[in-house]
C-alpha cells in the first residue's frame, strides 16, 4: 500500500468522501491541521488523478518507507529527492505542526545541507508561507528534473513526511470559468470543480460501488437534464466521457452548444468523440432516449439569486416551488428512466434565523424506490439527511449534494 496526504478543499467533507468515491481501497489514517488527511491506497495517485478531483487541493506521497525517521533528517531526505536535478535546484517546504522557529531552522539547514554537498539551489515560499498551487506548477516543483516540495505533517500523535506529487492547476480552472464563450450570470454559476465532484460521485453510483448500472469497463454516458450553460457537460467530455444534455431553456440549450464547440476546439477534442447531443426539453416530461444513460448527473434548482439573507417567510415560498419542480423530475425519472441513479444538487437556504432545506423530496424519493447513499467514511451533513452541503460563507443559498441509488 501507498501512503499518500491530501490537502482538502474549503469543504473538507465533500473532499473526502470524492477520494472515498474514486478509489475502492480507500483507507484513511490520520487528520491534521491544515488540513490534511493521509491515507493508504494501492493505486500510484499522480497529477493525472488529481485533474479528475475537485475537492483536493494537492497530493503528497511518503518517502520514508516504514524507517525511523526524524524531522532534523528533513536536509538528507531532500538531497535524495532532487538526485534528478541538474543545474540549479529548485525546492519548498511545507511544513504543518512545526514551531516557527524549527521551521527556519529548517529551511537554514536544508539549504546548507545542498550547498555542502555541491547542489546549488533556492527555495519557494517560506517558514509559514508555502507555495500556492499555481507556484508549484509555474516553479517546476512538481518536475523531479528541476527541483521538489517536501511536505511534512506533525502532531502529538503522528509525523508524516512526503513529497508532493500532483497539485490543482489554477489555470485550467480559470480557462474553462471564465473565459468560455457563453456565461449567464442571471442563475447560480455553478464551478468546474463542483462539477467535477458531482461527476465523480456519478461515477462511484455508475459502477456499482453504491449499487447502481454496472458499466463493464464501457465508457460512461452522462445524462444532465438541467445543463444550463453546460458545465456538467464539459467536464465529462475532458474525462472522455459521452454526454446528453437538455434544459426547458433555448437560451441554454444555445449556450451549451457553443460551449461544447468552444472546449471541442480548445482541448482539440475529436467532433463526435466523446459523443454529445444537446437538446431543448422540459426535465419533467418523459425522456424518450435511444440509449439510457448510466448515471444522471446534474444541477437542480436553486431558485432566483440571493443579495440578502432571506426572512423564513420569503423561504417557505421558494421552498414549495423548489419542492414542487424536483418532485415532478424525480417522478419522471422513476417513471421513463427506471434503474438509473441520480447525482443531483437541491437548494438550502440560510435564512435569517435559521438554515432551510428540502424536506418533501426525501419521502417522495423513498416512495419512488429511491435510497440515497453516500460513499464510505462520509458523514451525513443534516441530521435526517444522506447528503453532503457545498456553500461559500457568502452565499445565502447553498447546495445540498444528494446521491440516489435505484432500489
Amino acid at each position: 500500500m501507498h501512503s499518500y496526504a491530501a490537502l482538502l478543499g474549503i469543504h473538507p467533507a465533500i473532499s473526502v468522501a470524492e477520494l472515498s468515491a474514486l478509489l475502492p481501497d480507500f483507507r484513511p489514517i490520520h487528520r491534521f491541521d491544515g488540513p490534511f488527511i493521509t491515507f493508504e491506497s494501492e493505486r500510484e495517485l499522480d497529477q493525472n488523478f488529481l485533474t479528475r478531483l475537485g475537492g483536493i487541493i494537492m497530493i503528497a506521497k511518503r518517502i520514508t518507507g516504514e524507517s525511523a525517521v526524524g524531522i532534523d533528517d528533513l536536509p538528507v531526505l531532500l538531497k535524495t529527492e532532487l538526485k534528478g536535478v541538474k543545474g540549479k535546484a529548485v525546492f519548498s517546504l511545507r511544513l504543518t505542526g512545526v514551531a516557527p522557529k524549527k521551521a527556519h531552522e529548517l529551511f537554514k539547514h536544508c539549504k546548507q545541507y545542498l550547498k555542502q554537498h555541491s547542489i546549488p539551489s533556492r527555495y519557494v515560499g517560506g517558514p509559514g508561507n508555502p507555495p500556492k498551487p499555481i507556484q508549484l506548477h509555474d516553479e517546476g516543483l512538481l518536475d523531479p528534473k528541476s527541483g521538489c516540495e517536501i511536505v511534512v505533517l506533525a502532531d502529538k500523535n503522528d509525523l508524516w513526511i512526503g513529497k508532493t506529487v500532483a497539485a490543482q492547476d489554477v489555470k485550467a480552472y480559470t480557462l474553462r470559468d471564465i473565459e468560455k464563450p457563453v456565461r449567464d450570470t442571471t442563475v447560480g454559476l455553478l464551478p468546474p470543480k463542483l462539477a467535477q465532484m458531482l461527476l465523480n460521485f456519478g461515477e462511484y453510483l455508475a459502477k456499482g460501488q453504491g449499487q447502481g448500472r454496472e458499466t463493464k469497463g464501457r465508457i460512461l454516458t452522462i445524462l444532465d437534464p438541467f445543463c444550463g450553460t453546460g458545465v456538467i457537460p464539459l467536464e465529462a467530455l475532458l474525462r472522455g466521457q459521452s454526454v446528453l444534455a437538455s434544459d426547458i431553456s433555448l437560451k441554454a440549450v444555445n449556450g451549451t452548444t457553443k460551449n461544447v464547440d468552444w472546449a471541442r476546439k480548445i482541448y482539440k477534442l475529436a467532433k463526435k468523440e466523446p459523443a454529445c447531443e444537446i437538446w431543448k426539453q422540459d426535465a419533467t416530461k418523459p425522456f424518450e432516449l435511444k440509449e439510457k444513460p448510466n448515471v444522471i448527473v446534474t444541477e437542480g434548482t436553486l431558485g432566483p439569486a440571493l443579495t440578502d439573507r432571506p426572512t423564513i417567510k420569503e423561504v417557505e415560498g421558494l421552498r414549495k416551488k423548489a419542492d414542487d419542480l424536483t418532485i415532478a423530475f424525480l417522478k419522471n425519472c422513476a417513471a421513463s428512466l427506471p434503474g438509473i441513479p441520480i447525482v443531483m444538487t437541491v437548494p438550502v437556504w440560510y435564512a435569517q434565523k435559521k438554515m432551510i432545506h428540502l424536506e418533501k423530496v426525501w419521502q417522495v424519493a423513498a416512495e419512488l424506490q429511491y435510497t440515497p447513499v453516500l460513499p464510505p467514511h462520509t458523514d451525513p451533513a443534516i441530521p435526517g439527511h444522506f447528503s453532503m452541503l457545498y456553500r461559500r460563507s457568502d452565499q445565502f443559498v447553498g447546495r445540498e449534494i444528494v446521491m440516489l441509488k435505484p432500489r
